[in-house]
């Protein structure tokens, strides 16, 4: 397993000065945001240039590309389409924004595979993100639809992804249509468990659900295809009164759950690496620094610190004893 990060921590830079920083810390893979205006990868100019420029700058700094992320633009194609997402779509009108998520997501397909990047991970929204609460009753049928969304605007995704040899690991993630252990099973029962869809892993997003991490390993762990290393933390003296449910911005030192850099958290991540290994899963763990306490340095130092100990190197094959 390698130890990778998410440039998009330091995406305000240009992507020779981060990759140089994150080689000399020891980083082995980077995973790069691929949405319009993210400043390390210009998806038009990569395809353009066929990869060749990319690829020699990445292999410059003696790095490997574990993931293409398009979150952003990729959660336009279940939605919402809203005001909200206005920064994120340039076209107007809901069939425009779906119809231009599908398309930015089927580039970023493309543009993997011409850099021989087998991953790319992202989000496809959620038309039903505010009805995970089954009051009205209704919806319960409000959740059937949007599964018929989901495989009607998903499947087409896929099959272009199947011929380029690229998969797409969808990260469970709070405002996504799969956010937990049963909705991900639900995610993969409904486009037929195709090959070409699995999970980008993220334990933060299960802790303050009150999911073991460990468990959705251990019943999803053929379907992860990339992992996030990002921790999080319920705030034992603000949940009480704030919940694990606050709003407001990520900065507030007074919400009763935050996310952290690996080790400042709630995450085991001795059992979570462990389980990883014995799931058979041997990628990436990508650090996505997201921690309002510490400044993106202090993060992607303390980050590899903690983790470059606790990978197992090469699991037991043949037991001794």
């Amino acid at each position: 397993m390698k130890l990778g990060i998410f440039t998009a921590l330091f995406q305000d830079r240009p992507l020779e000065d981060v990759l140089r920083l994150l080689s000399g810390l020891g980083y082995e893979t980077v995973e790069l945001p691929a949405w319009k205006g993210c400043g390390h990868v210009d998806l038009d100019a990569v395809e353009a240039d066929r990869g060749r420029s990319l690829k020699d700058l990445i292999r410059s700094f003696g790095l490997e590309i574990s993931a293409l992320s398009n979150g952003r633009e990729g959660h336009l194609i279940l939605g919402p389409h809203d005001w909200t997402v206005d920064r994120w779509a340039p076209a107007q009108g809901q069939a425009e924004r779906i119809q231009y998520g599908i398309a930015r997501l089927k580039q970023t397909g493309r543009v993997a595979a011409m850099l021989g990047v087998p991953v790319v991970t992202g989000f496809v929204g959620s038309p039903v993100w505010d009805k995970w609460y089954n009051y009205p009753a209704t919806n319960e049928k409000a959740y059937e639809h949007a599964w018929s969304l989901f495989a009607e605007r998903l499947n087409p995704i896929l099959e272009e992804f199947g011929k380029l040899g690229v998969r797409f690991a969808h990260e469970v993630h709070p405002t996504e249509i799969a956010y937990n252990i049963e909705m991900a099973e639900q995610a993969l029962k409904t486009i037929g468990n195709r090959p070409e869809y699995g999970f980008n892993f993220d334990p933060s997003h299960l802790v303050w659900q009150g999911i073991d991490p460990v468990v959705f390993i251990k019943r999803l762990g053929k379907s992860i295809y990339h992992a996030h290393a990002k921790d999080g933390e319920v705030q034992s003296d603000e949940v009480s009164r704030s919940g694990v449910l606050s709003s407001g911005p990520w900065t507030r030192p007074d919400r009763g759950f935050r996310f952290r850099v690996p080790g400042w958290g709630d995450v085991n991540w001795r059992r979570v690496i462990s389980a990883l290994v014995t799931v058979g899963y041997d990628y990436v763990l990508s650090f996505e620094h997201e921690d309002p306490v510490m400044s993106p340095e202090d993060g992607c130092e303390k980050a590899i610190a903690y983790l470059k100990p606790l990978i197992i190197k090469k699991p037991l094959a043949n037991a001794w004893w």
